[in-house]
C-alpha cells in the first residue's frame, strides 16, 4: 500500500497523541513522546496541528514528527517498523525535498531513534551527525525519596508563578499563565503535571512539567527549570525527585530526561536524583545551502 504523508488538523491529533503513547516502552530508544507535543501545545492546538506530520500505510500511522522549529524535525517510527526499508527511503525522500512541506531548504536537523533505518540512510545521504545529547532515566519501581521542598500543582491559579518561575529559569524564556492554559486544555496533559516547588522562606524556586504516556510505560521530564535567583542550593535535584514521584504516582515506569551532552551540570543533578545515563544520541543535521 501506499505511504501517505499527512498533516492531521486539530481533530487528528489525538490520534498522533494515541499512537505516541502505544510506542513507549521501556528499553526503547529516546524519541519523540506525547510529552512532546503536550509542551508544544503552549502555542495552541492550531499551532500544534500545524506542526506535525504523519506517514501512513494502509490507514495506519507508522511515523510521526514535530516541526520543533522551522528547521528542526522530531521524528519517531513505530517500534515494529523501525527497519522497514520502504517507510524509511519514504521518509528520507520527503524530509530532504523542501516542495513535500516538511523541512525548507538549507540547514536543517533530524531527530529519530538512533535505531531506526531513517537515521541510517540520512547518513548515507549526505547528514553527518550533530552533537551528543545524553538520555538520562530513573527507574519508578520503588517509592521515590522526599524532595525535602513544599511541592504544589499547577492549577489555573497558579499558573502565574509556575511562568515566572520558568522565565527566570530560562534565558530569553518568554513562558506565559496564557502558555500554560494553553498546554493544560490539550489531551497529553491529562497524563501530566506541572509543579512548582518552595524553600523554606516560601520563595518560589524551581518548576517541572512531567508527561506520563500512560501506566505501565515511561514518562519524560520537559522542562525543568530552577530560578536564577535560587540555584546553587540542591533544588534542582530536589525538584526533579518530585517530578519522579509524580511520574510514579501517574503510573509511569520510569522517568526520562535527555540534555544535551556538553551541559556537564544539567547531568550531574539528573544524576543526584538517582537517574542514569544511557547512550549518548545524535541528531542528523544539513548544513546551510552551499556548504
Amino acid at each position: 500500500m501506499t505511504i501517505t504523508l499527512g498533516t492531521p488538523g486539530t481533530d487528528g491529533l489525538d490520534e498522533a497523541v494515541g499512537v505516541l503513547r502505544e510506542w513507549q516502552h521501556e528499553g526503547a530508544p529516546m524519541q519523540l513522546h506525547p510529552g512532546d507535543l503536550g509542551w508544544f501545545w503552549r502555542g495552541g492546538a492550531e499551532t500544534t496541528a500545524a506542526a506535525v506530520r504523519t506517514w501512513s500505510r494502509d490507514g495506519r500511522i507508522l511515523a510521526v514528527g514535530l516541526l520543533d522549529g522551522p528547521d528542526l524535525l522530531r521524528l519517531t517510527v513505530a517500534p515494529d517498523a523501525r527497519r522497514d526499508e520502504e517507510l524509511a527511503r519514504h521518509l528520507v525522500a520527503d524530509v530532504t525535498a523542501p516542495e513535500r512541506g516538511v523541512l525548507p531548504e538549507g540547514q536543517a536537523s533530524i531527530e529519530a531513534p538512533m535505531d531506526a533505518l531513517v537515521h541510517d540512510l540520512l547518513g548515507e545521504d549526505g547528514w553527518p551527525t550533530d552533537d551528543p545529547w545524553t538520555p538520562l532515566r530513573r527507574d519508578l519501581t520503588a517509592p521515590v525519596e522526599d524532595s525535602g521542598l513544599r511541592i504544589e500543582t499547577v492549577g489555573p491559579e497558579q499558573a502565574d508563578v509556575f511562568a515566572a518561575v520558568l522565565r527566570a529559569s530560562f534565558d530569553g524564556a518568554k513562558f506565559t499563565a496564557e502558555h500554560w492554559q494553553r498546554l493544560a486544555k490539550g489531551s497529553p496533559y491529562a497524563d501530566a503535571r506541572s509543579l512548582i516547588a518552595y524553600d523554606d522562606g516560601d520563595s518560589a524556586v524551581a518548576a517541572v512539567t512531567v508527561w506520563s504516556a500512560g501506566p505501565g510505560r515511561p514518562g519524560v521530564l520537559e522542562p525543568m527549570g530552577v530560578h536564577r535567583d535560587h540555584r546553587r542550593r540542591g533544588h534542582g535535584e530536589r525538584i526533579t525527585l518530585a517530578a519522579a514521584a509524580a511520574l510514579r504516582e501517574l503510573g509511569s515506569s520510569s522517568a526520562l530526561v535527555v540534555t544535551p551532552s556538553t551541559n556537564e551540570a544539567a547531568v550531574a543533578t539528573y544524576e543526584s536524583a538517582g537517574f542514569e545515563r544511557r547512550p549518548e544520541v545524535r541528531d542528523r543535521c544539513r548544513g546551510p545551502a552551499g556548504s
